[in-house]
């Protein structure tokens, strides 16, 4: 799915976001709170049903269900939800309860937190990416093989 901000008539626009809509299993039925495309929205912002973002948003975002953010949409704060698609910006760290996707066009800068993850090709993540399941605390291997250690002793190394 691609998407340009030239030459492209509203008709496309349109169809490639209800296609995003439909892959991520929303409908305009289900959805109950619409930040509009001339909407900026500043300070904590709570939901709990599914929330659709086309405008700014700045301060936190938190909802217990779905959150899609649309082409061109911007989120600038931690994001805390159930599950999510990605197609516009967040700037922030995110929580995912469950499934989080982010499409081609999504660009995020933060760390992030979720149980399952999709990443398209284009995609952009600057950030860490942690997926319950494999704790912290499991014996990791050390950078240096015993024969390195070895080794170095001999040659009078610590």
């Amino acid at each position: 799915m691609i998407f340009k901000r030239q030459n492209t008539p509203v008709e496309e626009v349109d169809e490639a976001v209800e296609e995003v809509y439909e892959d991520a299993g929303h409908s305009e039925d289900n959805v109950d709170t619409v930040v509009g495309p001339s909407v900026n929205v500043e300070g904590d912002f709570a939901s709990e049903g599914n929330i659709v973002v086309k405008g700014t948003v700045t301060g936190s975002v938190h909802t217990s269900k779905n959150l899609l953010v649309e082409p061109g949409a911007r989120i600038i704060a931690n994001v805390k939800a159930g599950s999510a698609t990605i197609a516009g910006e967040v700037r922030g760290n995110m929580k995912i309860k469950d499934y989080l996707e982010l499409t081609a066009t999504a660009r995020v800068v933060g760390d992030i937190e979720a149980k399952t993850i999709a990443m398209e090709a284009g995609s952009l993540l600057c950030g860490k990416v942690m997926m319950p399941g494999l704790e912290a605390n499991e014996p990791r291997r050390s950078g240096r093989s015993r024969k390195s250690e070895d080794s170095s002793m001999e040659m009078g190394g610590e």
